[in-house]
């Protein structure tokens, strides 16, 4: 008589293997990396779409880093604690110097006609920048907008920009706009 081997039955392992990763999936935590909080502007028109703006070297603010985590800022080194200051004073152009941004004069609701820089803030960085830096020179960036509007909305209002009501805050967006353009990363210290 041949003795026969019991079969286990494996009808039911596919639902234990699901069970199981039903399990590892709603228990394992995942680090979230902390972003940008970017809005981007609106789609142009198609009129507007073909036409180039021109924009005079004086109104813009170059930022460079490179792949080793140095800051150029208009052509010459800076340290990441210092930037802030030096894009504050390039975004307001206090003293109407001809080496920084034009102003245009522009009527805004509270504060009537101001004169309004028209600077960008150009942001290059190499591919081998570091996330750690990337993310310091945007916090000192993204920093000096939200002081002038602190002050701006203090001095006016007497309260910080973000207890404001909308039309007041969308009334300093328009005397401090946030004008940061990030250009595609590429070896600006060093070889490919």
């Amino acid at each position: 008589m041949a003795r026969s081997t019991p079969e286990i039955n494996g009808g039911s392992l596919a639902d234990i293997a699901f069970l199981l990763l039903i399990f590892f999936l709603v228990t394992t935590t995942m680090n979230v990396d902390t972003g940008l909080a970017r809005m981007l502007p609106p789609m142009p028109e198609d009129k507007q779409q073909d036409k180039e703006q021109d924009v005079k070297q004086r109104n813009i603010f170059t930022v460079l880093i490179n792949k080793s985590d140095r800051l150029l800022v208009e052509g010459m080194p800076l340290e990441v604690n210092m930037l802030r200051a030096k894009a504050k004073e390039f975004i307001v152009n206090p003293n109407d110097e001809a080496n920084l941004p034009e102003k245009k004069a522009t009527e805004i609701e509270f504060f009537g006609t101001v004169r309004v820089a028209q600077g960008v803030i150009s942001l290059q960085n190499d591919r081998g920048t570091s996330y750690r830096m990337y993310m310091l020179v945007q916090n000192e960036l993204v920093a000096a907008y939200n002081e002038l509007r602190d002050e701006l909305a203090t001095t006016k209002f007497g309260k910080q920009y973000s207890n404001l009501q909308e039309d007041q805050q969308k009334a300093i967006q328009k005397i401090y706009p946030q004008r940061i353009s990030e250009a595609e990363p590429k070896s600006v210290g060093g070889h490919k």
